[in-house]
C-alpha cells in the first residue's frame, strides 16, 4: 500500500486538532521563543485567555489599548517554530512579530543592541521542505520600518539587514561564519528563516527583531551580561508598540 494522503499532518490539521478558530485568535500576534518571556509580555495584555496547549507550546489571546492581540512561546528552534508559525498562519493571524536572540556578526555591533532583519540566508533545515533554493526569505516592510522607527525612538541602538539562520549552534566554525559575512549577514540566529518563510508561503505580513547575547567575531558571550536582559525586555515593549502604530493608534 502507499501512502494514502499527500502530506501526512498539515498546518491546517494540526490547528483542527488544537481546536483553534479565526475568531479565537487576534489580528497581530507576538511570538517570543522562552515561556518566560511569554509570561512577562501576558502580563502587559488585557485578560488574556488560553487559547491551547500543545506539547510545551501554549497560545494566548487578549486585549492591547483596544487591539485583540495573540501571544505565544513561539519555540526556539526551526523545527519547533515551523509548528507554532504553521498553526498561527492557518488560524488566520494577519500579522506576526517575533521577538528573540541572536549572535552578532559584526565587531561593532554589540551585546545588548538590537538587530531588526530585513532578509534571512536560510541555513535551517526546515525551509528547504517549503521552498526552492532560490527563494528570499524576507520581511514585511510596513512591519519592519515600524519596529526600526519603534526602537530608535525608545533609544535603542539598532542594527538593520541581513541575518543567517542555523540549526547547528555548535559549529559556527570560522570558515563558515566569514562565507556567510560574506553573503551579507550582520546576525545569526536560529528561527527566523523559519518563521518569515513559512509567513511568506501564505502571504502573513511578519518581522523579527532580535536582541544580541554575544558577538561571533570577537568571542564575547553577554548570556549573563545585564545590558542583553534589558534589551530582552526591551523588545516586548517596542513590539507592543508597534503594534499600536501598526494599527494607527
Amino acid at each position: 500500500m502507499q501512502m494514502q494522503k499527500d502530506i501526512h499532518l498539515t498546518g491546517k490539521d494540526l490547528t483542527a486538532m488544537v481546536q483553534l478558530r479565526p475568531q479565537d485568535v487576534g489580528k497581530y500576534a507576538i511570538v517570543p521563543g522562552p515561556k518566560d518571556r511569554l509570561e512577562t509580555l501576558l502580563k502587559k495584555i488585557e485578560n488574556p485567555m488560553k487559547n491551547f496547549s500543545f506539547m510545551e507550546y501554549t497560545m494566548y489571546t487578549g486585549m492591547f489599548n483596544g487591539i485583540k492581540l495573540t501571544a505565544i512561546n513561539g519555540g526556539r528552534f526551526s523545527t519547533d517554530t515551523s509548528i507554532t508559525t504553521e498553526v498561527m498562519c492557518n488560524a488566520g493571524i494577519q500579522n506576526i512579530i517575533r521577538i528573540g536572540t541572536c549572535g552578532a556578526m559584526d565587531e561593532n555591533i554589540k551585546v545588548g543592541d538590537l538587530v531588526i532583519v530585513d532578509k534571512v540566508i536560510r541555513g535551517d533545515g526546515v525551509t528547504p521542505y517549503y521552498v526552492k533554493d532560490d527563494f528570499v526569505t524576507k520581511s514585511d516592510k510596513k512591519i519592519t520600518d515600524t519596529l526600526e522607527e519603534v526602537a530608535k525612538s525608545m533609544g535603542a541602538n539598532v542594527h538593520r539587514g541581513t541575518t543567517w539562520t542555523t540549526d547547528a549552534l555548535l559549529r559556527e566554525t570560522r570558515e563558515i561564519v566569514e562565507a556567510k559575512r560574506k553573503e551579507g549577514a550582520i546576525a545569526v540566529d536560529m528561527v527566523s528563516s523559519t518563521i518569515l518563510t513559512i509567513a511568506q508561503t501564505y502571504n502573513i505580513k511578519a518581522g523579527s527583531i532580535l536582541a544580541v547575547s554575544d558577538n561571533v567575531i570577537t568571542g564575547e558571550m553577554g548570556f549573563m551580561n545585564p545590558l542583553y536582559y534589558m534589551a530582552e525586555a526591551n523588545l516586548i515593549n517596542i513590539a507592543l508598540e508597534t503594534v499600536k502604530k501598526l494599527e494607527g493608534k
